[in-house]
């Protein structure tokens, strides 16, 4: 060993790499073999740590990503929350728009996702609810309205059942069946007589209602619909004229100058009617009068806040007393519509049908009434029922067939524009508050509102 490290490397290597390898001294492979096992435990434990580091580096690895991924991932959400958040245009008022409308698609497409989750708004479901349910009230309204005067005049007209004042009677007798059943329902608030003084008001509006539908039923024979709804439209003028000869009540100059449009255009349509009847335009002439007498008659009588009652339970106490006028009024002057109708309803029960359905829709229209008065206000109704004389003649033209004339349908134009410049009139009166009440071919009772469509 002395003599190998005492050689020069140039000496040595070539003979190490030409010659036979010399097997290692005694001595040393003693001392290797006693170093083995250290070295194989040094081996051992580096192997130890190495893998200890490389689990620690994995572990740190997974929780470095892990961390990535979690700010990743809140990054990505305060993206699109800000992208939700964040609207297209601004509100006219100032601020932001966050309308789902206003939203960009993929902002959108969050919203929808997020309210069909359990993180719906509750204010914004329960408005459209709301909408939906005046939506609906409001075209049941006008779908009852329009019904009942369609099968009067078809089955006073068209079918023949010639007996108007019988036909009012199955009306109020189906009024006060089905005002019991709604009243023990609940949907309408109970209210009662005070005294027998309230009674004996609530009798005179019973008697003066009973009146304005039996003429307005008698005129459906002799009219088409689209003229007695013309006529019925000038009840404004006669509520003005009532209110000042009986209650003194003046108007302002500018509500007396709308009678002026809506009194011209029924004149109009009178001259140029194909079918004009006089003893039809009379009775719907004073069917007319008296629903405006009623209106006022009714603000005289049922003055005290406390004797005010809504259109159900009105209905409720008027229906026995105009139950019973009629029911002597159909014997007089009827005595054979019980057996015609008794007749026609064994014969088709198509006839037994229609009369049922018309007197329904006879409740129908208060019940709609009533309903649709609690969901909007009198003031959205006196305006739909503006609009619901105009749809009742487009329908009933459409339907019968009825011929009409250009300078007709002018004269009517022009008593609707009277009526919509009255209420307009009415609501801009300085303490005018009954204006807001009345009601266009209706009338306002005890504070709710009856229609005399039946």
């Amino acid at each position: 060993a002395a003599r190998n490290r005492s050689e020069p490397p140039l000496a040595r290597r070539p003979r190490a790499l030409a010659g036979p390898v010399v097997a290692p001294s005694r001595a040393f492979a003693a001392r290797a073999s006693s170093r083995a096992p250290a070295a194989s435990a040094i081996r051992r434990a580096s192997s130890s740590g190495e893998r200890a580091r490389d689990r620690v580096d994995t572990t740190s690895s997974d929780a470095s990503r892990t961390r990535t991924s979690d700010r990743s991932d809140r990054s990505f959400a305060a993206v699109f929350a800000s992208a939700a958040i964040a609207p297209r245009r601004s509100h006219p008022q100032g601020g932001a728009d966050t309308s789902p409308g206003s939203l960009s698609p993929v902002a959108r497409l969050l919203h929808v996702a997020s309210t069909a989750g359990a993180g719906f708004d509750p204010a914004g479901n329960m408005a459209a609810a709301n909408t939906a349910h005046s939506v609906g009230m409001i075209a049941a309204w006008y779908f009852s309205n329009i019904g009942v005067i369609l099968l009067n005049k078809y089955l006073l007209s068209v079918y023949g059942f010639r007996f108007p004042v019988f036909l009012t009677t199955c009306h109020m007798a189906m009024c006060a069946l089905l005002s019991l059943i709604v009243r023990a329902s609940g949907i309408a608030p109970r209210q009662s007589v005070k005294n027998r003084a309230h009674l004996r008001k609530i009798g005179v509006l019973g008697v003066i209602f009973v009146a304005s539908v039996v003429a307005g039923n008698v005129s459906l024979q002799h009219i088409p619909v689209s003229f007695n709804q013309a006529i019925g439209a000038t009840t404004p003028f006669f509520t003005a004229v009532l209110s000042l000869c009986i209650m003194r009540q003046k108007e302002t100059m500018q509500v007396y100058a709308t009678l002026v449009p809506i009194v011209l255009g029924i004149v109009v349509a009178s001259r140029a009617e194909p079918l004009f009847h006089l003893f039809g335009f009379l009775a719907c002439v004073t069917a007319t009068f008296c629903r405006a007498l009623k209106s006022v008659i009714q603000g005289m009588l049922l003055s005290n806040e406390s004797e005010r009652m809504d259109s159900i339970n009105l209905l409720l106490y008027m229906s026995p007393i105009a139950l019973s006028v009629l029911s002597v009024a159909s014997t007089v002057m009827e005595p054979e519509a019980f057996g015609v109708f008794y007749d026609n309803c064994a014969e088709s029960p198509r006839f037994f049908f229609i009369i049922t359905l018309n007197c329904v829709l006879a409740f129908s229209v208060n019940l709609t009434n009533f309903l649709v008065t609690k969901c909007t206000s009198p003031l959205t109704l006196q305006v739909l029922g503006n609009a619901k004389g105009a749809v009742a003649v487009v329908v009933s033209i459409l339907l019968f067939k009825n011929p009409v004339s250009v300078v007709g349908m002018f004269g009517y134009a022009v008593t609707i524009v009277g009526v919509a410049w009255y209420s307009s009139a009415k609501k801009k009166a300085p303490g005018d508050r009954r204006g807001k009440r009345e009601g266009v071919g209706n009338s306002a009772l005890g504070g709710g509102r009856m229609s005399e469509k039946v």
